[in-house]
């Protein structure tokens, strides 16, 4: 049993990183090597203490150089869904659980956004992890959504199991074969006659399922119950969510989108953490 499982790996993530190992916390830290691709997206960067016009290039060079040195691990593996146990909280990849006292939400805010109906029907149609629920599928028909051509493997896999399919790509591929590529991403879902139907920009689609293979996934998805504000986890001052053991920090908790802002409320995030596991062991 871990204390802390932080998920992101953008500043927010790698703020609470740092001040995690600092204080000896027990923790997993789920994300990319590459950190945020936001960061190396800035032409420049004026406004962080202690950077003078630095690039976003810069920047991630200097936070990569900064995880090395404190020999910090990410795991490259993307968390389908966090479950809270009571005392604890069970975070899936693929086949795999990782449990924790604390979890630590710094997600960022998706760019893709959600299509009308998507969420409404999540474990009833809608999945994003083709290898927890793909056989449920096997000889059915499918919708595929993928946004990142790291997940063709996924894709392929997918295809293989359904007897139709449909995929939207948001990226140029080669064409699977046995399945019919969409030109446009699905402009809403509705359940009718036990299928799902997918309105897309030529028409629409009757699928028993649809995927969406993205890099991020809406924060109440990830952890259903959570309270969401807009596009954004609902906290207080401390970075406390809804959910007793779950904190937030950075871009997920609303606006500004600056790298300042997302680094102090990871490490406040941390030490709000710290304070509740203290508490937990001496009830």
């Amino acid at each position: 049993m871990k204390d802390l499982l932080i998920v992101g790996s953008g500043p927010a993530g790698i703020s609470a990183a740092l001040t995690a190992a600092a204080r000896g916390l027990d923790f997993l830290w789920f994300g990319s090597r590459e950190l945020s691709p936001k960061i190396t997206q800035a032409p420049e960067i004026s406004n962080y203490p202690g950077l003078c016009r630095a690039s976003g290039r810069a920047f991630q060079k200097v936070l990569q150089e900064q995880i090395g040195t404190m020999e910090l691990e990410i795991r490259e593996e993307r968390i389908d869904s966090i479950f809270p146990m009571g005392d604890y909280f069970a975070a899936c990849v693929n086949e795999t659980m990782y449990e924790a006292t604390t979890v630590l939400l710094a997600v960022g805010v998706s760019a893709t956004g959600t299509v009308p109906g998507e969420l409404d029907y999540v474990g009833q149609g809608v999945s994003y992890c083709a290898t927890c629920d793909g056989a449920l599928y096997r000889g059915k028909t499918v919708a595929i959504v993928s946004t990142n051509p790291a997940f063709e493997e996924e894709v392929d896999f997918l295809v293989g199991l359904a007897a139709r399919a449909y995929i939207s790509r948001s990226y140029a591929a080669v064409d699977t074969p046995n399945a019919e590529c969409i030109p446009s991403f699905p402009r809403s879902i509705r359940r009718e006659g036990g299928k799902l139907l997918l309105t897309y920009a030529d028409g629409e689609r009757a699928v028993d399922g649809i995927f969406f293979l993205k890099d991020s996934v809406s924060p109440a998805v990830l952890l259903q119950g959570l309270d969401i504000e807009g596009a954004h986890i609902a906290v207080n001052r401390d970075l406390e969510t809804n959910i007793p053991g779950c904190f937030a920090a950075g871009d997920c908790t609303g606006r500004p989108y600056q790298y300042a802002k997302a680094v102090g409320e990871g490490n406040v995030a941390v030490h709000t953490a710290i304070r509740y596991l203290k508490q937990k062991k001496e009830s």
